[in-house]
C-alpha cells in the first residue's frame, strides 16, 4: 500500500486564475492491530488499538506501540507480526496482528479502554502519568551524557533532507534518532506524530537497540505529552523539537529528568528541563 496518493485538483493563484492541475497527499488509513496469545492453554485473539496512521513500517508501529504502552516488555517476547492475511477477508493490508511467545501473558491492563487513536491524539484517555512508572523499564536509567549546542542546531537540516514522502506532501510529521554524535540512525513518517514515533521506537526495538539513553530523539513539530511518555518508555534522554511543548510535556520531562529543548530552528532552541546535557558557549559580558 502507497503511502502517497495524486489527487486532481484546481489550483487558484491571483497571476493565473484557476487551472486544474495535481496534487500529491500523504495517505492516511486505519489499522487494527491485534494481539496473540495463550492464555491457560487455550488461543487468545484481542483487538487492541485502531490508529490512523500512513501505510508502511506498520509491524514496527504495531510493536512499537504495544511497547510505549507497557502490554509488551521487550522484543523477546514477541514471536512474529504479520498483516491478517488469512482471518481477514477485507482489508487485510489495514489489520496486522502481533503474535506473542508460548508463555508471554500480556498486561493489558491498559487495553481495558478499547484503545482508538486518531492522527493527532497518542493517549487519550490515560488515567494517570504515574502508571508510567509501574510499567516502564529504563525510567530510572541514570547517565551523565552531554551534546553541544552547536550539534543540535545540525540535525533539523540532516532530518529535513531524509524526509522524502514530506517533500512531496508537506503533511508528515517525523521522528528521528541519532547518535551523540549527530549521526542518523533511524527515520519514521507519520500523519501521526505519535505514529511516527512508535515506528521509530518499534524499529529500535526489533533491532535491539533499547535502552536509547545515549541517543538523541529529534520531533519534526511540537513536544506533547504523548511523545514524552513514548521517549520515556524507551529510556531516551534527549529530546529536541522543531517546534513547541505543551506544559504536559515538560512537566512529565521534568519528572523524568529528561532534557527537553523545543523551537529548534534557525540556530536557536528553549531548553525546558535537565539544561545540564546541552553544552551551550558562554559569552562574556562587557561593563
Amino acid at each position: 500500500m502507497s503511502s502517497i496518493k495524486k489527487v486532481t485538483v484546481t489550483k487558484v493563484n491571483d497571476a493565473e486564475g484557476a487551472a486544474a492541475t495535481f496534487d500529491v497527499l500523504a495517505v492516511e488509513e486505519p489499522l487494527e492491530i491485534r494481539l496473540a496469545y495463550t492464555l491457560n492453554g487455550e488461543p487468545k485473539t484481542q483487538n487492541v488499538s485502531v490508529t490512523m496512521r500512513t501505510p508502511g513500517n506498520d509491524a514496527e508501529l504495531a510493536a512499537g506501540f504495544l511497547f510505549t504502552e507497557g502490554i509488551v516488555k521487550n522484543a523477546g517476547e514477541i514471536a512474529d507480526v504479520d498483516y491478517c492475511f488469512i482471518a481477514c477477508a477485507e482489508n487485510k493490508e489495514n489489520v496486522i496482528q502481533v503474535k506473542l511467545r508460548d508463555g508471554v501473558v500480556p498486561d493489558l491492563k491498559n487495553a481495558e479502554r478499547n484503545f482508538y487513536t486518531t492522527s493527532s491524539c497518542g493517549v487519550c484517555g490515560k488515567g494517570s502519568i504515574s502508571a508510567i512508572r509501574t510499567v516502564g523499564n529504563f525510567v530510572q536509567q541514570d547517565n551523565d551524557i552531554a551534546v553541544d549546542s552547536d550539534l543540535l542546531h545540525q540535525l533539523p537540516a540532516i532530518l529535513r533532507a531524509q524526509q522524502a514522502v514530506f517533500e512531496e506532501t508537506g503533511g508528515l510529521h517525523a521522528s528521528a534518532l541519532f547518535n551523540l554524535d549527530g549521526e542518523l540512525l533511524l527515520l519514521s513518517e507519520d500523519v501521526g506524530r505519535h505514529n511516527a514515533l512508535d515506528k521509530l521506537i518499534g524499529a529500535a526495538l526489533r533491532q535491539g537497540l533499547l535502552p536509547l539513553n545515549n541517543h538523541i530523539l529529534l520531533l519534526s513539530g511540537r513536544a506533547s505529552f504523548e511523545l514524552v511518555q513514548k521517549a520515556v518508555m524507551a529510556g531516551i534522554r534527549i529530546i529536541a523539537a522543531v517546534g513547541a511543548p505543551s506544559s504536559l510535556a515538560v512537566e512529565l520531562a521534568a519528572e523524568f529528568d529528561i532534557t527537553l529543548a523545543g523551537f529548534l530552528r534557525n540556530r536557536r532552541f528553549n531548553i525546558y528541563t535537565a539544561a545540564r546535557r546541552i553544552l551551550t558557549p558562554i559569552h562574556e559580558t562587557s561593563n
